[in-house]
């Protein structure tokens, strides 16, 4: 069965308030089956699911998404490399995503490997 995924005022709710890991787990992945990573990623931090946060990770950095890298980043509480921001960058560029690439060329250099 699949879980329904709460409307805003609810997931605010549930983001602010105590949830227990599996149902953390749980609304994340049904975000992530909907497409809608930036959502699932603090369902994810509040489930301790480092694993799926690194997948999420190297898949924003395939995709060449920048924010989508620093909002996981963030919610691993790490740094991200200056290579790895640097692959963001290459991809971006690759992709045509001119802003992720200006954004990922701007952290080259602010961040130590």
């Amino acid at each position: 069965m699949a879980i329904r995924l709460p409307d805003p005022l609810k997931r605010r709710h549930l983001v602010e308030g105590e949830i227990d890991s599996a149902k953390a787990l749980a609304l994340a992945e049904a975000y992530l089956e909907e497409g809608r990573q930036q959502e699932a990623i603090v369902f994810l931090a509040r489930a301790d699911a480092t694993d799926r946060l690194e997948a999420l990770l190297e898949e924003a950095v395939l995709a060449g998404d920048a924010f989508l890298v620093r909002q996981v980043a963030e919610a691993m509480d790490q740094e991200v490399p200056e290579a790895k921001w640097a692959r963001v960058e290459e991809r971006a560029r690759e992709l045509g995503k001119d802003r992720y690439a200006s954004e990922a060329s701007r952290q080259v250099g602010r961040v130590k490997d």
